[in-house]
């Protein structure tokens, strides 16, 4: 199996869930014509992508701790493939419940992403693309992030019905 274009699969659905809520939330702004009317848990998406975002400029661009194993000599600490991935669908699973109320699908959903979760950085490493500790990292952060938008959603829907 080619780990490389495999775990390039899983990223890009990943990064193509995460358009499909950013749509929602445009598609909201527009329908209700008020930044301020779009559904608190798609609002508080933009805390943990901006997280990555910020965190993906910082260590391969500022601050490169190391390279990959594979000799490329590109930045590697952390797996940007583990942190997307683990991050984006953590706060998927914790946002679906909102606009998803068949518990079975939730349940079938919450097992494809995280087999993902678990299959991206042990791909990322048999590829020879990261060394463990670059997904360690990468999964602590996203852990770190997911927590930062389950506590925001919390606190936003607070006393408010699902959205």
């Amino acid at each position: 199996m080619d780990w490389d274009k495999a775990t390039d699969i899983m990223v890009a659905t990943a990064i193509a869930t995460a358009i499909i809520f950013f749509v929602m939330g445009v598609t909201q702004w527009f329908k209700r014509k008020s930044f301020k009317k779009i559904d608190k848990p798609l609002l508080a998406l933009t805390v943990p992508y901006a997280l990555v975002a910020i965190t993906y400029v910082v260590f391969d661009y500022i601050f490169v701790l190391n390279t990959r194993p594979d000799g490329s000599g590109e930045a590697s600490f952390p797996s940007t493939h583990t942190l997307i991935t683990t991050t984006f669908f953590l706060c998927v699973a914790i946002a679906i419940p909102y606009y998803i109320k068949q518990k079975s699908i939730i349940a079938l959903l919450d097992v494809i992403m995280l087999a993902f979760i678990i299959l991206v950085p042990v791909g990322r490493v048999l590829a020879n693309k990261h060394w463990v500790s670059d997904c360690i990292g990468a999964l602590i952060f996203s852990v770190i992030f997911a927590g930062i938008y389950f506590i925001l959603v919390k606190k936003l829907t607070k006393g408010a019905k699902n959205e």
